[in-house]
């Protein structure tokens, strides 16, 4: 059994939880309901065959002294029609918990499917994130190595550009008579 299960069947009736139940305990419940009324269905028949011998097809007296034939006593048909009904209202309960329990166990199926695909989504998306990391210190490396070169070459040219000034000054000088 499942530790929310277990916790869940086991807390303390009077405990009154502000969230709402988890599909977990309402389908505890609803397996305790059908539980129960699988149990009062069989009570109910058995007290049906109790009285069926004794009311079946012997003569009775009534309550007036009245002989009455093949179970007619009107105590006995109405306890036979709410039987039914009750019968009745138990196997409709039965087959809508039964249906709900379904829909639950679909549910929980459905929600595995999300939570492995939402978890592949997830080792995807950091292993990109990865991948990304990697080709950005790669590409910071690069920029760092092409402003070196950048600068080196700037301070190459200005040096250039100086010892041209100082040649074109020594040869307008030696020019010059």
């Amino acid at each position: 059994m499942d530790a929310a299960l277990l916790h869940a069947s086991t807390s303390h009736p009077d405990t009154i939880s502000l969230a709402p139940p988890t599909p977990e305990i309402r389908l505890r419940k609803l397996v305790d309901e059908r539980e129960k009324m699988i149990e009062q269905v069989k009570k109910l028949k058995a007290q049906l065959e109790q009285k069926t011998p004794r009311n079946g097809t012997e003569n009775t007296l009534s309550p007036d002294g009245e002989i009455l034939e093949n179970g007619n006593d009107p105590n006995v048909m109405e306890l036979q029609r709410d039987s039914n009904r009750q019968i009745s209202d138990f196997k409709f309960k039965l087959v809508k918990a039964e249906q709900e329990v379904t829909a639950l166990e679909q549910n929980v199926t459905r929600l595995e499917g999300q939570v492995t695909r939402y978890k592949s989504a997830s080792e995807n998306a950091e292993k990109v994130e990865d991948e990304l990391k990697a080709e950005k210190r790669k590409l910071q490396r690069e920029l760092r190595s092409a402003l070196d070169k950048v600068d080196e070459v700037e301070s190459n040219n200005s040096h250039l550009s100086k010892r041209l000034e100082k040649m074109k000054s020594t040869r307008g000088m030696a020019q010059t008579p």
